[in-house]
């Protein structure tokens, strides 16, 4: 596909990540995941240690991060397992990136929910700032991928940015955000609309109000009586 991710030379990415490690501090992180799971269970920790990888080479890059066959081979060492299991759940996830990306991963829904709330508007925006789907800017600063149902169908629509998603969003609320991030600044993560703090209904709750402000126990009862 012209939008695919564009995978480098295999001799240069084992060039570069052949000899990948972990970092001291991540190693510390690997030993913790490891330990929550039984001897003989450690297949359970491939996708949080696919993550960890996943962001170390996002450090060493300054980008958001990807996992080079190199790199999944040697979390397939860590947990005692032929390379294609590791690689099955690395291609299954789109959280996981198989070709370089930019500094900012920009991830835009182009689910049923989201192309009725407007994505169209998402994806001219970033088209406008020079974003091409499935390539990274010349700067390096941004790639942009078309991505299935990200579960926020009640704010559509939005798109995921590295870590944070942006809710609620048009044309310029998309162009505002990306030309926030290319200044070095932190734009408000969650919906942009005004007074909108996650998925309530416009206007504030219309349900269970008596309950705002009142104080439960742990059983979900009245703690004053």
């Amino acid at each position: 596909m012209a939008d695919g991710p564009q995978i480098p030379d295999e001799a240069e990415t084992r060039a570069r990540w052949g000899a990948f490690a972990w970092s001291e501090a991540n190693q510390i992180k690997r030993n913790e995941i490891l330990g929550r799971y039984p001897k003989g269970r450690e297949q359970s920790g491939s996708i949080p240690l696919l993550d960890l990888a996943q962001r170390q080479v996002g450090e060493e890059t300054n980008t958001q991060g990807w996992l080079p066959v190199p790199v999944i081979e040697f979390v397939a060492r860590e947990i005692g397992v032929p390379y294609i299991r590791v690689f099955e759940v690395a291609t299954f996830y789109t959280m996981f990136n198989l070709a370089p990306v930019g500094r900012f991963h920009v991830q835009v829904c182009g689910t049923t929910p989201c192309v009725l709330r407007g994505s169209d508007d998402v994806f001219a925006a970033c088209k406008n700032k020079g974003l091409i789907k499935g390539r990274t800017t010349p700067d390096g600063l941004f790639t942009l991928t078309e991505v299935e149902c990200m579960g926020n169908c009640a704010s559509a629509p939005m798109v995921q940015i590295n870590d944070d998603n942006y809710e609620d969003l048009d044309y310029d609320r998309t162009t505002a955000i990306l030309e926030a991030l290319a200044n070095g600044e932190t734009p408000k993560a969650g919906s942009q609309e005004p007074g909108r703090h996650t998925v309530e209904p416009y206007g504030g709750p219309t349900t269970l109000t008596a309950m705002v402000g009142e104080n439960y126990d742990y059983r979900g009862e009245w703690a004053n009586g």
